[in-house]
């Protein structure tokens, strides 16, 4: 992934800065304004992901590793797949992927 040079830049002005490829490749196929809001609009497509990868990465903090990882020793609890959720707010129902943990002792933040 290419983002903006990071020696002109602070590191918070990188990661909230999205290349020209990148917006080129996610804007592939949109032909008319209409397509990025709505129930198939793009902008919804990257709230999910978004929402999932937040939930994804609270999930290995809770664990203490990375999904794809063998857990550290002593550590009983493991990933347990998803649940399917609907989140409802002011942009409408997001349909998310939320992970769990085998003993059920996560909880999202935003819970």
């Amino acid at each position: 992934m290419c983002m903006t040079d990071p020696v002109h830049t602070s590191p918070k002005e990188s990661m909230m800065t999205i290349s020209k490829e990148i917006l080129d490749e996610l804007l592939k196929g949109v032909e008319h304004s209409e397509d990025l809001p709505g129930d198939a609009g793009l902008v919804r497509e990257l709230r999910i992901r978004l929402m999932e990868r937040m939930l994804g990465a609270e999930l290995t903090a809770h664990l203490g590793y990375e999904e794809g990882q063998e857990a550290p020793s002593g550590q009983p609890n493991r990933r347990n797949g998803s649940t399917p959720k609907v989140l409802k707010g002011e942009d409408g129902e997001l349909p998310v992927a939320v992970p769990r943990d085998r003993d059920s002792s996560f909880e999202p933040s935003w819970c």
